[in-house]
This record gives C-alpha cells, sequence and structure tokens, in this order.
C-alpha cells in the first residue's frame, strides 16, 4: 500500500511505484505479520519469504550493511561472507531473537531432512528492535507459535503500520511500525520491481523531515530527545545484481534515514538488507562454475536512486498507517496522522 495518493504527503519522488506500493510487488516476495496487543504488552513478529519455494535449497543473493552496530540480529556474518540468503527473514523484538531463531531453525529443519546430517547446519535471519518503550518486553511475550504463525501467514498483501514486529516501535516522535513500498526501474527496454520494508523505530523527536518539510513532534513528546531506537530495512529486487552490487544498495539506504531526519545516533541500531529475486545459488550443483548476472557498474546510479526513494517512503508510510497507541508506563505516542490533524502541520 505505501502512502496513499490523498494522503497530502509529497515526497517528491521520481520513479513510480508497482501496484500494490509493497516489497511483495517484487515477485515471489510474501510478508506474513503476526500481532500481540495485551494490556501491558505490544509486540510482535514480521516474517518475509524471499521467494516462494525451498530457500535452503534455493539460496538468494545478498548484500548487507551494519549502518550503525548497535543490534542483536543474527546471521548477518555468514550472509557477509558468503552473500546469500537461505530462510526467510523475520524481524521482532530484542528480547525475542532468541525465541524466533528457534522457531525459524526448526521450521527449516522440517523442510530439509539433510541439514545437520548430510549437509551443514543453516543460517536463520533474525533481526530486531527494541520496543520496550511502549512493550512489556521483559515479559517475553513473543513465542515460537507466534513465528510459525507469521510465517503460516506470509501473503502479498499485508498491513503495515503498528503491526507484525513493528507494533511497539516508536519512529522519530510518532508511532512506528512496518512500512513498505515499491519502485519500477525500466533497464534494457525491460520494467524490473525494487521494493522495501522498514521496521522504523529509530531517531530522535523534533527530527521528522517529509519531503522536505519539518515536522516538530518534539512539541509533545515525553521521551528523551535522543536519535536512538533503531531500524531494520530490508530491500528486495528482481534486477540481476551481484553479492558486490548488492552490499553498494544497503549502503545507500543510510540516505533514506537522512533524509527523514535521522543522523544515527549512538544507541541505534541500523541495518540494510538487499536481496535479488534474479541470481539463485543452488545449494546442491553438479558444476563448479556457475552463471550469474550482474548490473553494468556505470550505469547502476538508477539502482541506487529508486531504492533510496522506496526506503524513504517505507519510513513514512510506516508512521502513516501506525494509529496513535497507549503503551506501558502510561506512555502515548501520537501516530502521523494524529499529529497533523492536532498540531495543523
Amino acid at each position: 500500500m505505501g502512502l496513499p495518493d490523498n494522503c497530502n504527503l509529497d515526497l517528491h519522488s521520481k520513479w513510480k511505484h508497482g501496484s500494490r506500493n509493497l516489497i511483495t510487488d517484487v515477485p515471489g516476495v510474501k510478508v506474513g505479520n503476526v500481532t500481540v496487543n495485551d494490556g501491558d504488552i505490544h509486540t510482535g513478529v514480521t516474517a518475509v519469504l524471499p521467494h516462494e519455494g525451498n530457500i535452503f535449497q534455493d539460496k538468494v543473493m545478498a548484500g548487507v550493511s551494519v549502518i550503525n552496530g548497535f543490534g542483536k540480529s543474527i546471521g548477518l556474518l555468514q550472509m557477509d561472507e558468503l552473500g546469500t540468503i537461505e530462510t526467510p527473514i523475520i524481524l521482532t523484538n530484542t528480547l525475542s531473537i532468541g525465541t524466533a531463531w528457534n522457531a525459524l531453525t526448526k521450521y527449516m529443519l522440517r523442510q530439509n531432512e539433510d541439514i545437520g546430517v548430510s549437509t551443514g547446519t543453516v543460517n536463520c535471519i533474525i533481526t530486531e528492535c527494541n520496543d520496550g518503550r511502549m512493550n512489556d518486553i521483559r515479559g517475553l511475550h513473543v513465542t515460537e507459535e507466534h513465528v510459525e504463525e507469521a510465517l503460516k501467514r506470509a501473503d502479498v498483501d499485508f498491513e503495515e503500520g503498528a503491526v507484525g514486529g513493528g507494533t511497539g516501535m516508536v519512529c522519530l516522535g510518532l508511532k512506528g511500525g512496518i512500512g513498505s513500498s515499491s519502485r519500477i526501474v525500466k533497464v534494457d527496454e525491460k520494467d524490473y520491481t525494487i521494493g522495501a520494508l522498514v521496521m522504523s523505530n529509530f531517531g530522535a523527536p523534533g527530527n521528522l523531515v517529509i519531503g522536505g518539510k519539518h515536522y516538530d513532534t518534539s512539541k509533545y513528546d515525553q521521551f528523551p530527545k535522543k536519535d536512538q531506537g533503531s531500524i531494520i530495512m530490508l530491500i528486495a529486487t528482481d534486477i540481476p545484481l551481484s553479492e558486490r552490487q548488492l552490499k553498494r544498495v544497503s549502503k545507500r539506504a543510510m540516505i533514506s534515514l537522512g533524509r527523514v531526519g535521522s543522523y544515527c545516533g549512538d544507541g541505534s541500531g541500523d541495518i540494510a538488507i538487499t536481496f535479488t529475486t534474479a541470481n539463485r545459488m543452488k545449494h546442491y550443483n553438479e558444476k563448479n562454475i556457475l552463471d550469474t548476472k550482474m548490473f553494468f557498474d556505470e550505469n547502476i546510479d538508477m539502482v541506487f536512486e529508486a531504492a533510496v526513494e522506496a526506503v524513504e517512503e517505507a519510513i513514512i508510510s510506516s508512521l502513516w498507517h501506525a494509529p496513535t497507541m497507549d503503551g506501558i508506563r502510561g506512555r502515548r505516542m501520537l501516530g502521523l496522522q494524529d499529529f497533523i490533524r492536532i498540531y495543523g502541520e
């Protein structure tokens, strides 16, 4: 969905968005959310499937950029070394990464009887942000069943805002959460898609910028005026890119953060992961030399620019779709729409 056309927020986008304006405009990508809202509990799980097949047996090429390393994500080390993703990607809260890893590992073992027997183990990708400002994070309320359900619910249509892993997140002085968007890029007379999904939980109150316009969210915000929290940024595409090029795209996500008012503060974990569905790596192969395609570096700027736009809109979309929430310890975070209505920004 991204930002609806009637939201009156102009990001000055150059590139057209896809039919859904979601990361799932990239063929094969699916997303599922499980939301847990109960009293002081505001948390959940978001699952992203890079394609519809067996991801361990048919890996996607990937690149990761740890923009600021204040984070506890699992699986980034091997991804950076081998340049592949071999499991779905799970997004949840910081203290639930162990539970999510157990659940995703069991999911992968059921699908692949060879793991740990006739082949190696599996590199599960678990990402996180700290939702403790709104959620009873110490209660460890995310269960393995929640992760399993998010994987089962994965589809091309999904909700944004205070849902899934983004349920309890806070961003730039407002209610944050899950946001997504997409861009269409014509390459060699063919349309390709770049999609983004974020879990937004970063930024100092008072720093929000949308389309060059400053929104002073510090007018009401009760939290310390620091850029802290974290953001997970996932970028998917069907453009053939090498692992090196995918890492380069991930690095550009920092520009999206700057556009919306972040300076990647000391206490913020900012991580970008980019993958392509066009270049696959079979777990087993009879040949030692493999054929892959890559982009001509001299002309790759169009990919960089469209990816930056997609991530920027995904961040704003996470705010736009998140309603005002009352969290733990009496903390209230306004949604972007309520903030604009109340303060006339």
